[in-house]
């Protein structure tokens, strides 16, 4: 299964193992099951230290699980974990052969007191980016903790059990049998919502820190930019972001990033953030900004209030909140999500294998989901608002070569409908005729654009007819010391090399803004102090 430059790669890893495993693993008879037999196989020759057993008494055939000897420490993969979760084996194999951890040191500590015991279960899909975030995190608290357990499964494996559990998404996460959450996670968001007391904690030390030269709300690619180019000139730089990577991180193939062919948005979001963790920012990240509460004067400072009843304070501020999937606000649409109404066809179209699906959408992310979709579904109904689709010709022609798509113009969806537990069906309206029609269908995909992350600023600034921040052309706002960039903001065409480029701008308007500004009084006083 695994070519040579793949096992050459995962044979140097596995040097790095310095505790014995012992894979155990649960097969029958089947195609997938000889599969994963021959890929342990494969893994268990490339290190002294790995042994193979078989034991056929788990539930899920076929299942692993990769075990530390002579202890209780290991994990449970039900699947074959290549594509997106092959990376995911790898840090398994790793953490359980004794290999470090990379996470921060306070939060190790804070998986290893948790008191309690947590069954966790993952399903995931080869195809979901979202994924292997979520897995990884599990897998390292049962290692770290052993009264953590967590098995990951692919659910287009186990489709009868995604079925009998009415898995719409992934990753979907149950904890001792009970959904726990869905989509990506991280290891601190995680512990946020099992460790009661830790919101309160963090709030605790960041009502201490000093203020900040310059604070970048968002951590997307502008505030990523936008953060590198402050520390570099040496001045003090904080970034508050809701989720580190931001959009980015539900990007599939980015292929515009000039100098880089292709990449994945989560290499993409790690890479930006260890770039800036090289310099000298405090990052606080799973924050979200509530109100922001301008300069009171000339010297004064620049207040964030957060969600967690924090406040940081700096002499000036760059916003790049980015944006969200826009929803289409209908009835149903909110009742169904996850348990039918979906925003990314990739993590979550393998679960629904032959089934039928609808895409609401008819621009290049539309027309790009309802093909990817026509190969995996048994059909696609493609509906879109305007009386022509506006994706690129090129998307056109190979999405009307497809026998199992249809196309529904001058409609506007009306309603989802569901059985209570899951969706069955969208109602929509002929914007030309004035009848409704109604689509029988199993899965509802939503592609339908962006909205600015911008509620919480609205009376604070101006902003545009959308929501969006008014910049001028260096990314000033309409308030003094407040800058801002990327989807967030009116500059034009919301890509990602712009967003980089807009926060770098907004960066270097910001220090130019900081030294012709006057000292804050405090500052005042220590100078007169010195020069007497």
């Amino acid at each position: 299964m695994l070519d040579a430059n793949l096992t050459a790669q995962l044979k140097a890893y596995l040097e790095k193992v310095t505790q014995p495993i012992e894979i155990v693993a649960s097969l029958d008879d089947s195609a997938k099951s000889i599969e994963l037999n021959e890929l342990l196989g494969e893994i268990t020759a490339l290190s002294e230290r790995i042994s193979l057993v078989r034991r056929d008494d788990n539930e899920r055939k076929p299942s692993f699980a990769i075990n530390r000897v002579g202890s209780d420490i290991g994990v449970r993969f039900a699947g074959i974990p290549m594509g997106h979760e092959f990376t995911s084996l790898v840090l398994a194999l790793l953490q359980v052969g004794g290999h470090p951890s990379k996470a921060a040191a306070d939060v190790i500590e804070q998986v290893r007191n948790l008191d309690g015991d947590y069954r966790f279960e993952t399903y995931f899909s080869l195809s979901c980016q979202n994924c292997p975030d979520v897995v990884q995190a599990l897998n390292l608290m049962s290692v770290l903790n052993p009264r953590i357990q967590h098995v990951a499964i692919d659910g287009a494996l186990y489709q009868d059990e995604v079925d009998a559990r009415q898995v719409m998404s992934v990753p979907t996460v149950y904890l001792n049998g009970e959904v726990f959450d869905q989509g990506r996670m991280s290891l601190e968001q995680i512990l946020a919502k099992i460790d009661n007391g830790s919101a309160e904690r963090e709030a605790g030390r960041m009502r201490n820190k000093e203020a900040f030269d310059v604070l970048v709300v968002g951590g997307g690619p502008a505030g990523a930019a936008a953060a590198i180019y402050a520390a570099r000139k040496g001045i003090r730089t904080g970034v508050a972001a809701e989720r580190f990577g931001g959009q980015v991180l539900d990007t599939m193939g980015i292929e515009n990033f000039i100098s880089v062919q292709h990449t994945e948005g989560p290499k993409l979001a790690a890479a930006l953030e260890q770039h800036v963790r090289d310099y000298d920012v405090d990052i606080m990240n799973l924050q979200r900004a509530d109100r922001l509460l301008p300069a009171k004067g000339p010297g004064e400072l620049i207040e964030i209030q957060l969600a967690n009843g924090a406040s940081l304070k700096s002499k000036s501020v760059i916003l790049s909140t980015g944006a969200r999937w826009r929803q289409m606000n209908v009835p149903g649409e909110e009742q169904y999500r996850n348990k039918g109404v979906a925003y990314c066809p990739h993590c979550d179209g393998p679960l629904f294998k032959g089934k039928r699906v609808a895409v609401i959408g008819g621009g290049n992310s539309g027309v790009e989901a309802a093909i990817d979709l026509a190969g995996i579904v048994s059909h696609v109904t493609l509906i879109e608002f305007d009386s022509k689709l506006r994706a690129d010709e090129v998307l056109q022609r190979k999405l009307r070569s497809l026998h199992n798509v249809s196309i529904i113009l001058s409609a506007q969806t009306s309603e989802v409908l569901g059985d209570g537990q899951k969706v069955n069906g969208l109602l929509y309206t002929d914007r030309v005729g004035g009848g409704t029609g109604h689509v029988e269908l199993e899965g509802i995909f939503v592609q339908i654009g962006l909205l600015p992350n911008t509620e919480w600023l609205k009376g604070t600034l101006e902003l545009s007819a959308r929501g969006e921040i008014i910049i001028d052309d260096r990314g000033q706002t309409s308030l003094p010391g407040v800058f801002a960039a990327g989807d967030a903001t009116t500059v034009p065409y919301k890509q990602i090399v712009i967003a980089m480029g807009a926060g770098s701008t907004a960066a270097l308007s910001a220090f130019d803004h900081l030294i012709r500004s006057p000292l804050p009084l405090a500052e005042t006083a220590e100078a007169e102090a010195e020069a007497a």
